[in-house]
Formats: structure tokens, sequence, C-alpha cells
């Protein structure tokens, strides 16, 4: 009789003890893939990152692929916190408001970006995780630009969000490669061509000084 093998997701402790060894771990894990690629990243040097035994990563974490699964699973619940802020007052921002906002979650995420950035940039099809949180990243933007100017048709909306979510990418990969972590000219021109897209997309009346 043939064995099934059935690969199981991360383990999701319950007490204390236990969540701050796996964030530890996340840490850890976020840092070597950020540095090293998701491909060059290994099991061995995540847990050496942490200070923890490879047993205690494996047993946590079964695989790489289940490690990187919760990395963007946490990163995604940060963009969600983060959008519900900018949320709150979208219906009152400026055009420049909104860009100043959408760009600053990049700032406000600046240990995350890398490891974000070299996730979603990796070629491997070990998951649909990828095409999930460019999704939700997506209608999480369009919700914002709905918040912020309601009369925008649907379609509208969800054409400029995608173009926005790859403005923010390659914002990213600017501040990524900027050796002080300062803004570049390039950040600052990509950051008025923005300004310059939105408005022209948008307008620059915020929804509820329309009403």
């Amino acid at each position: 009789m043939s064995t099934v093998l059935i690969e199981r997701g991360a383990l999701e402790p319950q007490r204390r003890p236990g969540r701050l060894r796996v964030a530890a771990l996340l840490e850890a894990g976020a840092d070597v893939i950020a540095e090293r690629g998701y491909e060059a990243a290994t099991m061995a040097e995540v847990a050496a990152r942490a200070g923890a035994p490879i047993g205690s990563l494996y047993r946590f974490f079964p695989n790489k692929e289940v490690l990187a699964d919760a990395l963007i699973q946490r990163f995604a619940d940060l963009i969600d916190e983060s959008f519900a802020a900018i949320d709150a007052e979208a219906a009152t921002l400026s055009v420049g408001a909104l860009t100043d906002a959408l760009f600053g979650l990049i700032g406000k995420m600046h240990r995350e970006k890398r490891t974000i950035v070299a996730l979603l940039d990796a070629h491997s099809d070990w998951s649909a995780r990828r095409a999930e949180f460019k999704s939700r990243l997506g209608r999480r933007i369009a919700q914002t630009l709905k918040l912020s100017r309601s009369k925008l048709d649907d379609e509208r909306v969800r054409d400029i969000a995608i173009v926005l979510m790859h403005m923010m990418k390659t914002m990213a990969h600017l501040k990524r490669e900027a050796a002080d972590g300062a803004d570049s000219g390039a950040m600052t021109e990509l950051r008025e061509m923005t300004r310059l897209y939105l408005a022209d997309r948008l307008g620059d009346e915020p929804a509820k000084r329309r009403r």
C-alpha cells in the first residue's frame, strides 16, 4: 500500500515563548533572503542568523517554501494595517498628499522591502502566494483610490492601481540601491512623475470636497 505524504504548513505556537521564537526565526529569514535572494538563501543560514538549532527551525517551518509563505503573509498583514491608516483620511487627501502616503508605505516598511522584492522577484513556482500578494496589494491600492475619488469607475481604478503598484515597486528598488538610504534624484523624479500621473487621472480635488 502506498504512503501519501502530506506537506504541512508553518506551525503556529500558542504560548508566548513559542511565538517569540517564531518571530525571531522570521526576522532571521527576512534578513537572509534580503541579503542573499530567495534562491541562494538556505535554512542553515537562517537558523545560524537566529542563533537557533536547525531542528528548531524545521519544527516551525518544514522547508524554505513554507518559511517564505509565512513571510509573505506577514508582509501582507503589515500592508493591510498601513493602508487602513491611509484609508481613514483618503477622502480628504490631495493628489500630492496621496502620492506621499503611498510612497510613505515603502519607508515604513524599510526593513521588509528588500525581502519583499526578493520574494516577489523569485523565479520559483513553489507557491501561489506571490500572485495572491500582488493581487491583495492591487486591491488595497484600488480601495484607497476609490475612497479618495469616489466618482472613478471600477475599471479605471483597477488600471491605475496596477500602474501605481509598479511605480511603488520601482521606488523600492531605488531605495534599496541608495547607498545611504537617502532619497536620490531618481526617487524625487519618480515621485513627481507619479504625482503628475495621478493629477491627470484623478484631478486634485478630494472626494469630500466635491460633495
